[in-house]
């Protein structure tokens, strides 16, 4: 409902632009234009006014802790600073009755090399075993459908300040130091020696790279527009929790990395693959390891699990089923190319394969939940046909390999696929 009013308030907006009588020919080629870039900037995820970036991925969202969880937030744009910005949201969950919030905020203290010193106090949620990349583009999409199932978040209150740095246009740095207090929301105790811990304090450093070798550049206007999304690409982050540093609790390390690749081929088709490895070392409680991203609910029959397909996630794997102090994870897809049917109808088939592969150490030290590890490697394939109507297509998933289920019916997937760019 919430997309269908969006579209409709840009359907409203472009026919004001297209009822006015320009006076030139100018004049069109300028609201054209301005129109234009209202569109890239909610495809973005943000609606634009003259000194604020409003940020619509808190609008409204959907997890299975909060309920809905609604709420106001973005950027300051250049209309208020070149050189400062305030980065601020606050939102409220309906089913656990909680404000959530972030104060925020940066100043620029290099244009050509885009350096930026950040800071930030954030009191809200985090999916426990997921990882981000500090380098990660921000992400933005009308319909977060793995977010809809999610119910192992933790509480945090973290400060934090960062500095962002481009080496070259390809290479571009972000390092983080962050102190964190953790209390997760499930019954969850970490044993340590002889100490058991069910809240805690981390104090990390981060450091994170992002290396696009093949994307191209070119000067345009003084600055640098980017002419080529190039691929292969790769990520490096490396975080580091320090005991007893500001009272922190825990020693451990990470060190994540991932490549993404894509070839095109002749017939307007595609590839994709995704590879995704991770190690964390030392005491490391399970809000910070890995869960390989499962997006399959723990119901019994397959109209039950019923739900709505992700990206880069496992389908056939439960919600908590697996974690790992260590993993790899490969994702593979084919788009061929669209169907034309008809003029407004072009439906794309995509064959799938996933593969995940870990192992955990002490896993005796994780009290009052249950898992599994990925030690005999998790394999899983599927096909997807989209946009069939308004975005909407279908997902078939099936689950074989070491962690193929004894009942045939637990082992597929049937969902719901979502595709819609603006």
């Amino acid at each position: 409902m919430l997309r269908h009013c969006f579209l409709f308030c840009i359907f409203l907006f472009s026919l004001s632009l297209s009822a006015q009588t320009p006076k030139d020919s100018t004049r069109v080629a300028q609201d054209s234009t301005k129109s234009d870039v209202l569109l890239k900037q909610i495809g973005n995820g943000f609606f634009p006014t003259s000194f604020w970036n409003f940020d619509l991925r808190y609008l409204v969202k959907f997890n299975q802790y909060e309920g809905f969880r609604t709420g106001l937030g973005g950027v300051t744009n250049d209309g208020f600073s070149e050189k400062y910005r305030i980065d601020s949201y606050v939102v409220y969950g309906f089913k656990d009755h909680r404000f959530k919030y972030k104060i925020g905020g940066g100043a620029r203290l290099n244009e050509d090399t885009k350096t930026w010193f950040n800071f930030s106090y954030t009191d809200d949620l985090l999916e426990s075993g997921s990882s981000k990349f500090l380098t990660d583009s921000r992400f933005f999409s009308f319909f977060e459908p793995r977010l809809l199932n999610i119910d192992l978040f933790h509480k945090h209150i973290t400060s934090a300040v960062s500095l962002e740095h481009q080496i070259t246009p390809n290479l571009t740095t972000e390092t983080q130091l962050a102190i964190s207090n953790i209390r997760p929301t499930y019954s969850y105790n970490y044993v340590l020696d002889d100490k058991s811990y069910d809240d805690f304090e981390t104090t990390t450093a981060t450091v994170s790279l992002q290396w696009s070798p093949f994307n191209q550049y070119k000067t345009k206007d003084d600055k640098l527009v980017e002419t080529k999304n190039g691929f292969p690409k790769f990520s490096l982050q490396y975080t580091k929790s320090f005991r007893e540093v500001l009272d922190a609790d825990f020693n451990f390390s990470k060190l994540d990395f991932r490549t993404i690749h894509k070839i095109t081929h002749k017939n307007k088709s595609y590839t994709t693959g995704v590879l995704t490895a991770g190690l964390a070392h030392g005491d490391t409680p399970l809000t910070h390891l890995y869960h390989a991203y499962p997006n399959n609910i723990n119901k019994a029959t397959i109209l039950s699990r019923f739900s709505v397909a992700g990206i880069n996630s496992f389908e056939t794997m439960f919600f908590n089923e697996f974690f790992s102090d260590r993993f790899t994870t490969l994702v593979a897809k084919h788009y061929f190319k669209p169907f034309a049917i008809a003029e407004k109808f072009n439906p794309q088939l995509v064959l799938i394969s996933r593969f995940a592969i870990g192992n955990i150490n002490n896993i005796g030290r994780h009290q009052n939940v249950s898992f599994g590890t990925l030690k005999h490697g998790y394999t899983e394939t599927g096909l997807e046909i989209n946009k069939l109507l308004l975005g909407f297509g279908l997902s078939l998933t099936y689950r074989y390999g070491g962690y193929h289920l004894p009942k045939f019916n637990d082992n597929i997937a049937l969902k719901f696929t979502f595709n819609i760019t603006l």
